[in-house]
């Protein structure tokens, strides 16, 4: 009977993605033709906010970032003038640690391509399977969320993330730097508060076991790359190789205290670059991690505490206290539906304002703290001249979803179709109701 059902479920899931609305959006030109945005209130990222801004663009490149009062409009400058009073401008908002354009649907395993099976899929390649197709990516754009790390999932090893542009033919034309890093999903640990002695017993046995797996792992690759001849490669091996060169990060995926302090006294023994990614303890070892200088990739905000004895609001304070602490934060989204959830990447980060961090803080958390942790912002991240034209522009609080209206965006100057299955359904069954 349970098969039945879970058959059932997949058919009619099968039957939904057959006889779902075609939607199509076709990828934006290149951008051949200059294009100044002026008098919009400017939020850089960098913590910095320019009113009444005058921000330039051409060939994909930001070439001007200044206060309006400080130029004298040209019309020879710049081909297209777009004033826009009472406006704000935001960089592109950058997701992290994201399943966007791997899943469609999440109920019909046909459409699911983050998962591999094994322990170990140091080699496997998130950017390969990226769909610029999903319909999933324009309701996230419509947001301001214009950049993502493409994470698969599963496993110690998960495989290697990729940053796209959420924009593009193919997989080639969206990314913007492949293979970051691996990630790693350490063993959790027991309930500490467990009454049981035989369950506690065998809980910490059984994390000692995994936690045993995955140094063996990490000892045997280290070996292999000192050896400089190998009569059978080993592609497992062979992967991790950028990581031991720092040429590619572990994101850790760790939450508890006393896991994420295991994790990294015993990434110690490697000379190996760290982001912690979920952190929801993080708060508890600030002291360890600033003097590693590992950064986080938080937990979602929007979450439950963890254990019955939190403070009922401390998911929505770990922003603010984490950034107290003196660390490099910024926010995903991973979790349960969370590619569809994306779109609530930038109310996060308004919650976390709610609840006591400043707002340009929280506007970096989404944007140039993310980059940095990703090692892209060099390029994106911020509204900087030589950076990729990747921005948008809202009528409000782009934080505040009652204010949230993204009117025009654009990725590498690239002005982007901002229409979405959402939208095309407003649109139908307002004209049928009127």
């Amino acid at each position: 009977m349970r098969n039945d059902s879970r058959t059932m479920r997949t058919f009619l899931g099968i039957l939904l993605l057959l006889n779902l609305q075609v939607f199509s959006q076709n990828p934006a030109n290149e951008q051949t033709k200059s294009i100044l945005l002026i008098g919009a209130n400017a939020h850089l990222g960098n913590g910095e906010v320019i009113p009444k801004s005058a921000i330039g663009f051409k060939d994909g490149k930001i070439d001007m970032v200044l206060n309006s009062f400080d130029i004298r409009i040209d019309s020879s400058s710049y081909d297209t003038i777009i004033h826009l009073e009472g406006k704000e401008i935001y960089p592109g908002f950058i997701s992290p640690n994201s399943k966007l354009g791997l899943v469609e649907i999440d109920a019909v395993r046909a459409t699911r391509d983050f998962d591999d099976v094994g322990k170990f899929n140091s080699h496997v390649r998130s950017l390969a399977a990226y769909n610029t197709e999903s319909r999933i990516t324009s309701t996230v754009r419509t947001n301001g969320v214009l950049i993502a790390q493409i994470t698969p999932k599963g496993g110690f090893i998960s495989g290697n993330s990729s940053i796209m542009n959420l924009e593009g033919w193919n997989w080639q034309d969206a990314v913007v730097k492949a293979d970051d890093g691996i990630h790693l999903n350490w063993p959790r640990m027991g309930n500490p508060a467990e009454s049981d002695k035989k369950k506690k017993t065998k809980s910490e046995e059984n994390y000692l076991k995994q936690v045993k797996e995955i140094k063996d792992f990490f000892a045997q690759a280290f070996v292999y790359q000192k050896v400089d001849f190998h009569l059978e490669k080993n592609i497992r091996y062979e992967s991790m190789k950028a990581v031991f060169s720092k040429k590619a990060k572990v994101y850790l995926h760790a939450n508890r205290a006393n896991e994420i302090t295991d994790a990294i006294y015993f990434f110690d023994e490697y000379n190996i670059e760290l982001v912690l990614v979920g952190g929801y303890d993080a708060y508890l070892v600030s002291e360890l991690l600033k003097d590693r200088k590992i950064p986080v990739l938080l937990k979602r905000v929007h979450s439950l505490p963890s254990s019955q004895d939190d403070d009922i609001h401390l998911p929505f304070k770990l922003p603010y206290l984490l950034n107290k602490k003196g660390l490099l934060v910024g926010l995903q989204n991973s979790g349960d539906m969370d590619a569809m959830g994306t779109r609530n990447l930038p109310f996060y980060a308004g919650t976390s304002v709610a609840y006591g961090l400043e707002y340009e803080q929280a506007i970096s958390m989404l944007t140039i703290n993310t980059a940095k942790i990703l090692g892209i912002d060099d390029e994106l991240g911020s509204i900087e001249v030589g950076k990729r034209a990747t921005l948008f522009v809202s009528e409000g609080d782009a934080l505040d979803m009652r204010t949230n209206k993204v009117t025009i965006a654009f990725v590498d100057g690239k002005n982007i179709d901002l229409d979405n299955p959402q939208k095309q359904l407003y649109r139908k069954y307002s004209k049928k109701y009127n």
